[in-house]
Parts: structure tokens; C-alpha cells; sequence
């Protein structure tokens, strides 16, 4: 495979996947803006931010009139439209959606129609409901949209597009950006949350619940766990569960396993040290369990993680795409 393919395919998925997370972000703390809580919204939403690697470059306005409250929902507002649909914000939903479709666009020839109708479909209706000016209606729309065209995509992909190198490229792409956010987004309820900063009991469980709705975990952890939500248990079934889709281990595994099988269709004799990384990786957590991660800090556990995630994307550029770029060339 040509590495200008697995470039597009690599982004396009990893564009999807994180506009797909961003949106049950922004969708499910907006529901809990509904609960008047004690944890306040700028609280919240400098949490949202932070998740979405978008801190710096999304501002927050707070200007309060009168007892504050409507400036309040003004400024949530404002700022979810900003998250949503401003394409100068690298992390906004729109700018996600606008870059896979180019990237898919740049390799037309490679994937099937079925995905492109699919994600120029979805182009295509955001574009409709992007508007210059906040707007609750549009926002209520939206959300829903990108979820389903994101899993509309994904199946589109796994039933239309040959199981092969390319596939896997797009495999890979998935499960490197959900790991690497499922971890930042437990990097930041660690530090805000389960460290007891929120500690009215009745907002830390509100709190928590969102975080599993947030990761489509809830009915899955009351299945295992009922709805006994502890510090311990959340963070053992969002972090090391094999089974479930959105856990960081089921990521890291599916991720090793794409990796794998593009190995051994390539077969590079430069992936060497990739597999090295993503096997100590997967191991990390295969092996882990949720009382020595407690013991031994868990925000450096997690902090880890991303490390790994990092150095593995840059090993999947140098062995995949720069590699081959510079092979072109000397050639």
C-alpha cells in the first residue's frame, strides 16, 4: 500500500472516531446541565474542554448579569457551538467530519462506495445544519446526527471494504484514538472527580454515571457491577475490561491485533520496534489489575498510556508512511 493511502485512511478514521467521542461529550454533559448540582458549569465544561484536548484553544466567557444565570447558559451555549461546528478550532466536530471526508476524498479509488456516500452524506447534512449563530434547535439535531453517521460509516466499512491491509490501516486508526481518549478522559475525572473534589456525594455520583454514558458503558457496568458505582469498580471496567468496546483494554488489544495483521501483509522488516511498543502496551494492562493501580498512583498509570499511544503513532509514521516516502525517493 501505497503510504499517501494509509495516511488518508489512517486520519479519516481517527477523524471520525474522535468526532464521534466529542459529540457524546458535549451531548451527555448538557443533559447533566440540566441538574442543578453543586459542581458548577465552568467547572464542567474546563473538564470537557481539557478531554477534548482543546483547553488553549476554545475560550471560555463567563459574564455574569444580574444573578448570572442566563449569562450562564449563554456562555454553554456559545462554547458548545464553538466545539461543534467552528473549523478554525482543530478539535471541533465539523473541522473532525470536514478532514475525514477530504482524506476519503484524496482516496477515492480505495475504499468502496458504499463509504463514501456514506461519509459525503454525512458532510453534507452537518454542512446543512451549520449555522453562523448558537442555536439550542440545531445543536438538538446535530449531536444525533454525527453519532449515527460515525456508526452508519464503521458498519458501512466492516460489511463494503475487503478485510485487508487497508482495512486493518482503518482498524488501527480507530482503536489508537479511542484508547488515547477513553485515557485522557480518565486522566481528567481522576484529577476533578474521583480524587474528591466533588465530594457532595450526590454530585460525585452524577458525575460518575456521566462518565459512563458518556463512554456507552452504563447499562453495560450495571450488567456486571449492578449500580454500585465506586472509584474502584469505574475505573477496573473503563480501563481494564477485555470485553467491552469502550474500554481502554479492549482498545489497546484491537489496536495490537490491526497492527499485527498489517505486519504481515506488509511484511516490513521495520516494524519490529512497533510491535515491541504496542505488545508491552497491551500487556500493561492484559496483566494490570485495579488494586495495584491504585496503589501506585493512578494518574501516572495513566499518564503511561498516553506516553505509549504517542510513541506509537509516531512509530506507525516512521515505519508506514515517512519510511516509505524516503524508500520512494532514493528509489
Amino acid at each position: 500500500m501505497l503510504s499517501r493511502v494509509a495516511d488518508s485512511l489512517y486520519w479519516t478514521s481517527r477523524y471520525l472516531e474522535r468526532a464521534e467521542h466529542t459529540a457524546r461529550l458535549i451531548d451527555i454533559n448538557m443533559g447533566l446541565m440540566l441538574d442543578r448540582s453543586r459542581v458548577s458549569a465552568e467547572r464542567r465544561w474546563q473538564r470537557v474542554l481539557t478531554a477534548v484536548g482543546s483547553a488553549q484553544g476554545v475560550g471560555w466567557h463567563n459574564d455574569h448579569d444580574g444573578d448570572g444565570e442566563p449569562a450562564r447558559w449563554l456562555g454553554v451555549t456559545a462554547l458548545v457551538h464553538a466545539l461543534c461546528f467552528d473549523t478554525t478550532k482543530h478539535a471541533s466536530i465539523t473541522a473532525c467530519i470536514f478532514g475525514a471526508r477530504e482524506n476519503a476524498r484524496q482516496i477515492r479509488d480505495e475504499i468502496s462506495t458504499e463509504q463514501w456516500q456514506r461519509l459525503n452524506g454525512l458532510f453534507h447534512e452537518i454542512s446543512r445544519l451549520r449555522t453562523a449563530s448558537p442555536s439550542e434547535r440545531n445543536l438538538a439535531e446535530f449531536l444525533p446526527t454525527i453519532i449515527d453517521g460515525v456508526h452508519l460509516f464503521q458498519g458501512v466499512t466492516d460489511t463494503t471494504l475487503s478485510h485487508g491491509e487497508g482495512w486493518h490501516v482503518l482498524r488501527a486508526g480507530k482503536y489508537l484514538e479511542r484508547a488515547w481518549s477513553l485515557t485522557t478522559l480518565l486522566d481528567v475525572y481522576e484529577r476533578e472527580v474521583f480524587l474528591g473534589e466533588d465530594s457532595d456525594d450526590a454530585s460525585e455520583y452524577l458525575e460518575w454515571v456521566g462518565l459512563l454514558r458518556v463512554c456507552t458503558a452504563f447499562e453495560a457496568f450495571c450488567r456486571v457491577h449492578t449500580a454500585d458505582l465506586t472509584h474502584e469498580r469505574i475505573l477496573e471496567f473503563l480501563l481494564l475490561d477485555p470485553d467491552f468496546p469502550h474500554s481502554v483494554r479492549f482498545a489497546v488489544d484491537a489496536l495490537h491485533n490491526a497492527l499485527e495483521a498489517i505486519q504481515q501483509h506488509t511484511r516490513t522488516q521495520h516494524g519490529g520496534e512497533l510491535m515491541r511498543v504496542a505488545g508491552r502496551l497491551k500487556a500493561t494492562l492484559g496483566f494490570a489489575q485495579v488494586g495495584e493501580i491504585l496503589a501506585q498512583e493512578p494518574i501516572r498509570y495513566l499518564r503511561r498510556i498516553l506516553e505509549q499511544c504517542r510513541e506509537i503513532h509516531d512509530l506507525i509514521y516512521a515505519v508506514y508512511i515517512q519510511y516509505s516516502v524516503e524508500t520512494a525517493l532514493a528509489v
